[in-house]
């Protein structure tokens, strides 16, 4: 296989609920979203799961709200990946269909940061800034930053725009692409900047 033919999407997170009883919030929010169609791993420092883009998605988004749903503060951090050299479709449930799993339409205030890494594109700072631009246009861009741009509004909002931007930064020559997210919910500090 070629460098960055796979179609497998990966997501690599690791979720951390500021309570005592984060093992049973991290769990529980594991076994609340179907994961039946995504390939899943989790070992002591993080979680990754593999497969159709759509589905990658839908599933770190379900594992998200239903971790804020304990109403405690939860923060994520995880790397959104395509077109590694090195992924194989082998453990793959690539041949599943479209239809999303889990569909919660809970609403759910999200402070996040996020940084694109298209690999070996020339052009990565132009991609960058019309992704930028297209938060702003959505209404989900919160603030410039130093190597990230600021994402905020409803889990819906802002996991439907990081999917779009995920799929604006492949191109057929540059098909190689690394997303990085940091999410925050229920923290102290955003009571009245909703």
């Amino acid at each position: 296989m070629q460098c960055g033919t796979s179609p497998i999407v990966g997501f690599r997170f690791s979720l951390y609920p500021m309570a005592d009883d984060f093992v049973s919030i991290i769990k529980g929010a594991l076994e609340e979203t179907d994961t039946s169609a995504v390939w899943m791993h989790t070992d002591d420092v993080s979680t990754v799961i593999r497969g159709k883009q759509a589905h990658v998605f839908n599933v770190a988004k379900a594992l998200t709200l239903h971790a804020a749903k304990s109403g405690k503060h939860v923060a994520l951090s995880g790397t959104f990946s395509a077109g590694c050299p090195g992924d194989s479709a082998g453990d793959v449930y690539l041949e599943v269909d479209d239809e999303l799993l889990n569909t919660d339409d809970t609403k759910q205030y999200v402070s996040s940061q996020f940084a694109l890494y298209p690999m070996n594109n020339p052009s990565y700072m132009d991609l960058i800034y019309r992704e930028v631009d297209r938060a702003k246009e959505q209404g989900v861009f919160n603030e410039s930053m130093h190597y990230a741009s600021g994402i905020h509004g409803d889990i819906h909002k802002v996991f439907a725009f990081y999917e779009d931007a995920f799929t604006n930064a492949r191109s057929e020559n540059h098909r190689h692409l690394v997303m990085t997210v940091s999410l925050s919910i229920n923290s102290p500090s955003h009571e009245g900047g909703r």
